[in-house]
């Protein structure tokens, strides 16, 4: 009976490319479902059968804890060198777009809060 292994929805594209990969180096079959054509369907990688299935999430948990490990590891230098990408440079990057929003969540929040302030 088919196992489901991992799911792909919102699986960055080379995250799931390195599973794939992964999973051929370890000789494990598996094949792939995705969202089809309105995105209803259940994007996963499936094995054929549960008789790899305890290697198989060994190897993603070993792959996945790697991956956090780098990316945590390069937010990190980033922030180092002031090059992470913060609210302030983003207000410094575009301050009218920043202030369009701004306005809008006011607009927003006081059209909400008109009718209980009307009412009493």
């Amino acid at each position: 009976m088919p196992v489901m292994l991992f799911k792909l929805r919102q699986v960055e594209e080379d995250e799931a490319d390195e599973i794939r990969v992964l999973l051929k180096e370890k000789n494990i079959n598996f094949y792939e479902t995705n969202n089809g054509r309105w995105g209803l369907g259940f994007a996963a990688i499936w094995l054929h059968d549960d008789a790899h299935l305890n290697t198989a999430q060994a190897a993603i948990d070993v792959y996945q804890t790697q991956r956090t490990e780098q990316a945590r590891a390069a937010y990190a230098a980033r922030c180092l060198a002031g090059e992470q990408e913060t609210v302030w440079h983003k207000i410094k990057a575009s301050p009218v777009q920043v202030m369009l929003y701004f306005m809008a969540a006011l607009v927003i929040a006081a059209l909400s809060l008109l009718p209980f302030v009307l009412v009493g």
